[in-house]
């Protein structure tokens, strides 16, 4: 589990704030999401960046370049491969049409060809690759490295929130988790929010949390709350790392 989650979530597992049976239940918790990392191919020094924090981009949209002379310069080897292959072939091509050249020697130009050109395909997608494009559209979230830095392979320059990816989480006590259920509605209420802010439950973790490996007394078993997950209908009017309350239906076990 998370260290931020596990100082915080002992104050999301409240006691049911239901007077009877047709209130709701009304529980703490906060905004996370699933931000989309983008990170470049290769290794290399950040040389420009388009976009700061906050800014909202279309998907495509060019984010940031990185050196790319090492590219280049392999462009231009598999380039002239390529031409040599083509002459080699050229000449293989004109000796078999006056037999005097060999099947084989022919064969071996066409396949010499082919490798060149694949090559060069792939020495110029490389260079292309050298400027980093946003994959989604959404909100940058956070910029991890700027002009003048390395990136080193399979690290992120930046990371984008969509909005589609955020998601409400609370934890619900263990004697209250047969009142809920997949796809059920709950309601979600925040500082500063809009009214009618509804989410669906997408996950219910079968793992209980903040108690040991152990035989639990009465006592401890009303410790025990379980992680719920729900995707808000919303999700515009809601931002990362906000509070809110949620309101879920009082409702008989398994209904």
């Amino acid at each position: 589990m998370k260290p931020v989650a596990r100082m915080i979530a002992p104050l999301f597992a409240l006691l049911a704030l239901a007077a009877c049976n047709d209130k709701p239940v009304v529980y703490q918790g906060w905004i996370e999401a699933n931000l989309i990392f983008v990170a470049p191919d290769e290794a290399g020094r950040v040389e420009t960046l388009a976009v700061r924090e906050g800014d909202a981009i279309a998907g495509g949209t060019p984010v940031a370049t990185l050196d790319s002379e090492l590219q280049k310069a392999d462009v231009n080897l598999n380039a002239a491969t390529l031409n040599n292959a083509k002459l080699t072939f050229e000449r293989a091509q004109q000796l078999a049409k006056t037999g005097s050249g060999t099947q084989r020697d022919y064969d071996n130009a066409q396949s010499d060809l082919r490798v060149a050109e694949a090559r060069l395909n792939s020495a110029q997608t490389r260079l292309g690759r050298r400027n980093v494009v946003s994959p989604v559209t959404g909100t940058v979230q956070q910029v991890y490295y700027r002009p003048g830095e390395m990136v080193p392979a399979g690290r992120p320059v930046l990371a984008v929130l969509t909005p589609g990816n955020l998601k409400v989480r609370f934890f619900l006590p263990e004697a209250r988790l047969p009142t809920i259920s997949y796809g059920d509605r709950i309601s979600v209420r925040c500082d500063g929010c809009a009214d009618g802010i509804t989410a669906k439950v997408s996950f219910i973790s079968k793992t209980a949390e903040f108690t040991p490996p152990v035989i639990y007394s009465l006592d401890e078993r009303k410790k025990l709350v379980f992680l719920i997950e729900a995707l808000p209908d919303q999700p515009e009017k809601l931002r990362l790392g906000q509070p809110v309350d949620i309101a879920v239906a009082a409702k008989e076990p398994g209904k």
